[in-house]
């Protein structure tokens, strides 16, 4: 250890040793014990200058201008001895500058700094050690450090000071949230081995009540709140609430005003609405329409719903007591959206005081009453029996007696009169304000029915007793004396039940049942109805029978509008355009998938009509097993028709697709949802006159909904006698033989048509018929042909085909009678079991010779296995007959099977 001057002439320790002379030198020097203080990595600064052998003369070969550093980890700070053969080698260091004798005389001596690092230290510290071997070296300094990533605050998290790790790896690093913040996402960093930080992962974020400023939190100030911890800023009290202290998370509401559980902390407090207003009633027999407008102040709140409290009071009014459970509200008593209700099954004669409360979201919240306006009614009286009439052939003169105590002054009277033996298909309304009427333009010879009521303000009350008159024949005429024939008649109930929605359910009331006007005289109104029911049950109305066939599309189907549309994807094409798929935007609810019909560019009047008057039936039916309107967009272009989405598409293709998947009872099922939407449609004196398993679709969970509701269909002289529709032809084999004969289309026929439809769905969409021409099928009709049962298929279930195949209409099942048969069968399994023929061939089927295999597979619809068969070896009839076959899918399979036994049975010149 020397003391010498550098040369800034400031005097410096030095380590020197410089025994050249002498040969085998091997020189140590150790520092003392040294702490790495949790480093794994740390790094070691030499700086020293080294004398050049050539300048030393008479210097042996043995000189060095190199020197050895090696290092030994150790626990223990006091050791006095190491072995040479202990230490681990850090490297050889050689000068990269060396000095001469002449150097040291101008005092211009070379420092040579040198860095190198030892990695992955784990024990409490470790000794230097440098070895000379024979140079001539002085050692000036030795500095030892390590790396650290320094402390940091970033995305509201801090990150300490972190010593690096050993070699290149990164050290991972977890952020604690600085005061007023918390954990979005736990916040990490990587701390690299140069001591550098990467790119932070995850954040922290400042508590409710608090707001980000320059990486730290500050309390939101008074009049502002933050309810959440993923809002960035504090936000102003919204209308009606405050906040007087700082770190709101929420603001208080005002006096009056409310906050439901419901309700986002942005929303302003809103209140109880005030009553209803404008209260109208209209009494039509027992029933009664309802309406009010909505209040003056909905609290500020958009969910304002109404419930009405029903009372029945006596004739001064002054003794009420609750309506009871034998009043109906249509839609509903409780909970309306709309403020419109009707109310059924009341009392005649009789007065009724409704009380209609308003009430929001917030009304359960406050003390104060509700808000309420009473509706008082009278219900009406019939009107008295006919008295006297006189007849001529054409013509029929009427006279009766008004009520006795009216609910109101009689503003009409209304008189519907129809033939006798034509009760359902048609009858005509008259109104006059006299209590006399001649009715004219009468059939001679013909019986008819009249019925009177009269009509208040308060509206309609029950029609009197039924007369039956008979005009006179041609060349008579007589006169009547005046009669007292009269039959007390069960008053009906003039009020539509239709649970659809609210705004639906009321429109069609206001239609009066479909009545369309025909003519209006100063005294007298005529309206004619056309194949419509008596009051009492809902009735299909055809659109042709509007003047104006844009008003059956507003009468029926909603309007939507265009914007609340998003098309996706085209998955089909029909004769008037598209048929895309797509999602409808409903308000207040999630978004639907629905099925999007639009009409081509350039469409003629007649096409629009004809594509809207789908819309017009479809808008009149509600039942789960009919496909369902959505409603119509006709103000902008193109026209569309909105209908809900079926998953699965068309019941042929589907079973094509699935074949042989399917258990008896979910074919079954299926065969019941066809024949439910079926009776719905008959019960509305609606005919389909295109029922076919093409036009049944199906949705994800396997429920079939009837569809094609389309007008045009007219018989054409051709060949093959198909009718014709907005969607093609309808081939003969689905249609019943009196429609083929004498286009007479009635509930009967649609029950023909679903027997094929339950063949198609258990032969699992195999063609009617098969490849016979139209009429072959019309002869062998007639001739009493029938479709064998399907392959598999309970005896059962033919049985009830047959029934529907029955040649007299008047003998084929109901389908009301149809859908208990098929729910007595799901109820009992066990009589499904019994299978009819399984076999693919008839004997009573058309003849069809085969004479290879690839004919046999292209007669059972299997030329798909072609390849598979030659491929196999099976090139004859005869190779087949002891077939072992690949075919995997299980429907398949039986429809081989059952050919080669048939195969077996008639050899080669087969049935099909």
């Amino acid at each position: 250890l020397l003391l010498v001057m550098d040369e800034r002439n400031t005097p410096m320790r030095t380590y020197q040793v410089c025994n050249v002379m002498e040969a085998n030198q091997n020189n140590w020097l150790r520092t003392r014990h040294i702490s790495r203080e949790g480093a794994q990595r740390v790094y070691i600064e030499i700086k020293f200058t080294l004398r050049d052998c050539n300048s030393l003369p008479g210097v042996p070969g043995t000189c060095k201008e190199t020197f050895n550093m090696y290092y030994y980890e150790s626990n223990n700070a006091n050791l006095w001895f190491i072995k040479e053969s202990q230490y681990v080698k850090i490297d050889t260091i050689a000068a990269d500058e060396s000095f001469t004798q002449v150097d040291v005389g101008d005092r211009v001596l070379k420092l040579n700094t040198e860095v190198r690092d030892i990695s992955n230290l784990n024990k409490k510290g470790f000794y230097l050690a440098f070895q000379d071997l024979g140079a001539c070296i002085a050692l000036v300094s030795v500095r030892v450090f390590y790396k650290k990533c320094p402390l940091t605050v970033l995305n509201l998290a801090q990150f300490p000071d972190t010593i690096t790790g050993g070699d290149t790896a990164l050290v991972e690093v977890h952020g604690l949230c600085v005061n007023g913040s918390e954990e979005f996402e736990a916040p990490k960093m990587y701390c690299s081995a140069d001591g550098g930080w990467l790119v932070p992962i995850g954040r922290c974020v400042c508590k409710p009540g608090f707001e980000e400023n320059k990486d730290v939190c500050q309390s939101c100030r008074t009049g502002t709140y933050k309810a959440l911890a993923t809002d960035a800023y504090c936000s102003k009290c919204p209308p009606h609430s405050s906040s007087p202290l700082e770190q709101a998370t929420e603001c208080v509401c005002e006096k009056g005003f409310h906050r439901a559980e419901v309700d986002p902390r942005s929303m302003a407090c809103t209140r109880p609405p005030s009553a209803p207003e404008n209260p109208i009633s209209t009494v039509n027999e027992t029933c009664a329409m309802l309406e009010w407008s909505q209040p003056r102040d909905t609290g500020g709140r958009g969910d304002v719903t109404y419930s009405l409290h029903c009372r029945k009071c006596s004739g001064d009014g002054k003794k009420c007591a609750p309506c009871g459970s034998s009043v109906h509200f249509i839609p509903r008593q409780f909970g309306l959206s709309s403020p419109i209700v009707l109310v059924a099954d009341l009392q005649p004669d009789s007065n009724y005081s409704f009380t209609v409360e308003s009430q929001n979201g917030v009304s359960d919240l406050s003390s104060t009453p509700r808000g309420t306006v009473v509706i008082n009614i009278t219900t009406s009286q019939t009107v008295s029996v006919v008295l006297k009439e006189r007849r001529s052939k054409d013509s029929v003169t009427l006279a009766w007696q008004g009520p006795e105590r009216p609910n109101g002054v009689i503003v009409e009277y209304e008189v519907i009169y129809y033939e006798k033996n034509q009760r359902e298909q048609n009858y005509t309304v008259l109104k006059t304000r006299s209590n006399m009427m001649t009715v004219e333009g009468l059939k001679p010879g013909t019986t008819y029915v009249f019925r009177v009521r009269a009509r208040t303000d308060g509206g309609y009350g029950g029609y009197g007793g039924e007369i039956e008159l008979e005009t006179s024949h041609e060349g008579v005429f007589t006169w009547m004396n005046p009669v007292t024939f009269y039959s007390l008649f069960t008053q009906l109930i003039f009020c539509i039940m239709l649970y659809i929605n609210d705004n639906q359910t009321m429109n069609l009331f206001f239609r009066h049942c479909g009545y369309i006007k025909a003519k209006q005289d100063p005294d007298e109104e005529k309206m004619q109805f056309q194949h419509v029911k008596l009051p009492g049950s809902r009735t299909y109305i055809h659109p042709h029978t509007y003047e104006d066939p844009n008003q059956a599309v507003r009468d029926f189907a909603k309007e939507i509008d265009a914007s609340n549309i998003r098309i996706e994807r085209v998955i089909g094409a029909g004769e008037f355009g598209e048929v895309c798929s797509g999602r409808l935007r409903v308000q207040g609810k999630r978004e639907i998938y629905v099925a999007i019909k639009s009409l081509k560019a350039g469409y003629s009047d007649k096409q629009r009509r004809d594509f809207l008057s789908e819309a017009s039936i479809m808008g009149q039916f509600d039942h789960p097993n009919i496909i369902r309107l959505e409603g119509v967009v006709t103000k902008c272009k193109p026209v569309m028709i909105i209908t809900e989405f079926m998953e699965n598409g068309s019941l042929d293709t589907f079973l094509k697709k699935h074949d042989g998947q399917f258990t008896v009872i979910q074919l079954v099922g299926m065969l019941r949802g066809i024949a439910s939407g079926m009776k719905y449609l008959s019960d509305m004196s609606y005919v389909h006159r295109d029922l076919a398993a093409r036009n049944i679709l199906v949705d994800s969970n396997l429920v079939c909904k009837v569809s094609d509701f389309g007008l045009s269909r007219v018989l054409e002289d051709d060949p093959e006698a198909a009718y014709t529709t907005r969607g093609g032809k309808i081939p003969i084999r689905w249609t019943a033989p009196e429609a083929i004969a004498y286009r007479k289309f009635t509930s009967a026929s649609d029950v023909w048509s679903y027997g094929i439809v339950m063949w198609e769905v258990i032969s699992y969409g195999e063609r009617p018929y098969w490849e016979m021409s139209n009429h072959d099928v019309i002869k062998a009709i007639e001739e009493g042909y029938r479709l064998p049962a399907p392959m598999d298929c309970p005896v059962v279930l033919h049985q009830l085909m047959l029934d529907c195949w029955e040649k007299g209409r008047s003998e084929r099942p109901k389908f009301g009678q149809i859908v208990t048969i098929l729910d007595k069968l799901i109820r009992n399994p066990g009589s499904l079991r019994e299978l009819a023929n399984s076999s693919v061939w008839s004997p009573s089927s058309p003849e069809f010779s085969v004479s290879t295999v690839d004919e046999w597979l292209d007669a059972i619809k299997m030329g798909q296995y072609k390849d598979n068969f030659s491929s196999a070896g099976y090139v004859s009839l005869d190779s087949i007959l002891y077939i072992s076959m690949g075919v995997t899918l299980a429907g398949h399979q039986k429809k081989i099977l059952s050919s080669v036994q048939s195969l077996q049975t008639h050899g080669t010149h087969v049935q099909v």
